[in-house]
């Protein structure tokens, strides 16, 4: 019996990574429209990617963020630059297929061509509804504390 390491090559790597149904991963051309959807995107807002592909990102935007968002977005195709700093951060509410609304966090991060030019945004989403609830109503019970005076 051999003692063989395993290759991995980016190819695989990326393979394996876009196939993960933990978090969403979604690409979306200069005008917004979804290239690529997988499978964590299809768990976490309830469409398939058959569903998804071709279709605005409007779909997982509550309608009435649609314009700030939709601010943003034409201004980092138009300039390449994001008011958000790479790598950080993004916490917003989002909308699932059956109109719930969820709370995700997310990165984002620009796709090149091979000239240099922003040809559209790919973002990596997680879904942290159960944690931003629980964070709500943990501060809710602590308000409704009395206050204590110094001698308490």
């Amino acid at each position: 019996m051999t003692d063989q390491n395993p290759v991995f090559t980016h190819q695989s790597i990326s393979r394996a990574i876009l196939a993960a149904a933990g978090d969403a991963i979604v690409a979306s051309d200069r005008d917004g429209i979804i290239q690529f959807w997988n499978p964590g995107a299809e768990r976490i807002f309830g469409y398939g990617a058959d569903q998804a592909v071709g279709r605005s990102l409007d779909l997982m935007i509550p309608e009435r963020l649609r314009p700030r968002h939709w601010e943003g977005y034409r201004k980092v195709m138009a300039t390449g630059q994001s008011r958000y700093g790479a790598g950080e951060l993004l916490s917003v509410p989002g909308l699932r297929r059956d109109g719930s609304p969820l709370s995700i966090e997310f990165t984002i991060t620009p796709i090149h061509s091979e000239q240099g030019e922003i040809i559209g945004l790919v973002a990596v989403m997680r879904d942290v509804t159960a944690r931003f609830e629980e964070t709500k109503r943990l501060r809710q019970q602590l308000r409704a504390l009395p206050a204590r005076g110094d001698d308490g």
